[in-house]
């Protein structure tokens, strides 16, 4: 199990997907979306996204690109906004391998399998994603 900081409302939401996909930290590592195609894939490359821009601590990408409108604007309401939440939890995170497993899309809802190794652990996680604008955006994990 991933041991996550406990926070309220979006901020959980938008916090828990970030340290769950294993953004920040020393290293570097990729998900591959190369098994998926169409929509599927679409949804695979926004959580490989959110780890790439993670990864590069870029927080304002992480708000402005990867996460859902749900999950950004209560963020933006709090002191420093979305970019400064994510900022302060990308600089804390510990690299890990992230593999989307598999990828379900019902119309503009999907919902991705996604297995992390960290510290030697491994765990399955699912990571929902709504499309916002023509693009596929990150709402919750569980």
């Amino acid at each position: 199990m991933i041991s996550r900081p406990t926070f309220g409302g979006a901020l959980t939401g938008a916090l828990a997907v970030s340290l769950a996909l294993g953004l920040g930290g020393c290293g570097t590592s990729t998900t591959s979306t190369s098994g998926f195609k169409g929509e599927q894939h679409a949804v695979a490359q926004t959580i490989a996204n959110l780890q790439s821009h993670g990864t590069a601590l870029e927080a304002k990408k992480v708000c402005s690109q990867d996460l859902a409108s749900t999950v950004v604007k209560p963020l933006n309401r709090a002191t420093g906004g979305c970019v400064k939440a994510i900022e302060k939890q990308l600089k804390q995170v510990d690299s890990f391998e992230v593999t989307v497993e598999s990828v379900k899309v019902s119309g503009a809802t999907a919902s991705a399998q996604v297995k992390s190794v960290h510290e030697g652990k491994q765990a399955i996680s699912t990571v929902d994603l709504v499309k916002e604008g023509g693009r596929w955006r990150i709402s919750s994990f569980s």
